[in-house]
């Protein structure tokens, strides 16, 4: 009796295991999915750590960046020097790991404050008819420049500096996630759900909360990742043209601006710089494309 009752408590306690496993697989479908991807993943773990490597910065290099050695300018790839020197004797290695630094929060810091602005701005625009025309005329006359002409002109305005290429990048591609927050929440007001949390007395900002924002998080992410990858491109695209950042901080674009002068005599300068943009610029794609594909319940019935 004891032992078939043991038994018993057993199997319960295997199906109730099983049971939690099995909802946490019904709870985060699509994790499993972007984890069976394995350009997604080497993607993920790859700007992991570009995000590591600028984050410890300081214990990964020795040599400061805007250290100058003329003794040692234009010496090519070595064992003292990884990846070269420029034309002023500095670590080309310490500036391309302080440089992914720059370029990193940037992104980062420009799609925070993007996704921020630009869905409080499409929730506005698409729950209430009265605010969508001036909402979305004045970010729609916004989205008529073309976004690195739009840059350069308010980097003109504001002087070269991280914060204000923040400012400018935010104002260039705020107007895109609000137009896609706008959209998903011209869908979701349309629901029973919502017309039964309303009925119920529930105020809108509980229901843009709790009902509407989160069912067009989806693409939102998805978006956020490409919106990364684009103001790292932009950022180096400003600096490179001498609009971005101080021409002496160290990064990718104002290397690959010095390095251009003098490509044929040392082509260090540009390709290691380039090729930590492309690769990473590469890497948020891939991350972007593996996210659309786990987030999207069509693609994972498929």
């Amino acid at each position: 009796m004891a032992r078939a009752a043991g038994v018993a408590v057993g199997g319960h306690r295997h199906a109730a295991t099983g049971l939690q496993v099995e909802r946490r697989g019904r709870r985060w479908p699509w994790a499993r999915t972007l984890v069976a991807n394995p350009v997604a993943v080497v993607s993920a773990g790859f700007l992991l750590l570009a995000v590591l490597a600028a984050a410890f910065a300081p214990l990964l290099v020795t040599t400061d960046p805007t250290f100058l050695d003329p003794a040692v300018r234009l010496q090519g790839p070595s064992a003292a020097h990884p990846l070269g020197t420029d034309d002023r004797g500095r670590d080309v290695l310490s500036r391309v790991v302080y440089g992914g630094r720059v370029s990193l929060l940037v992104g980062l810091s420009v799609t925070a404050i993007a996704a921020l602005v630009g869905s409080t701005l499409g929730l506005l625009s698409g729950y209430y008819p009265r605010l969508d025309t001036p909402i979305m005329r004045t970010l729609d006359g916004l989205m008529a420049f073309p976004s690195i002409l739009l840059a350069i002109a308010i980097m003109a305005s504001l002087g070269p500096s991280t914060g204000n290429v923040v400012v400018a990048l935010v104002v260039v591609y705020t107007p895109t996630i609000a137009r896609l927050v706008r959209s998903s929440t011209l869908v979701a007001k349309q629901q029973a759900y919502v017309e039964s949390a309303r009925a119920v007395g529930m105020g809108d900002v509980a229901i843009l909360l709790r009902y509407v924002y989160p069912n067009g998080l989806s693409p939102l992410i998805v978006q956020c990742t490409f919106v990364v990858a684009f103001a790292i491109i932009s950022e180096a695209s400003l600096s490179f043209l001498g609009a971005g950042v101080d021409p002496e901080t160290a990064t990718w674009g104002n290397m690959l601006r010095d390095g251009q002068r003098i490509l044929q005599r040392a082509w260090w300068l540009s390709i290691f710089p380039g090729t930590a943009l492309v690769l990473t610029v590469l890497a948020l794609n891939l991350l972007g494309d593996g996210l659309r594909d786990a987030l999207d319940p069509r693609a994972r019935r498929r």
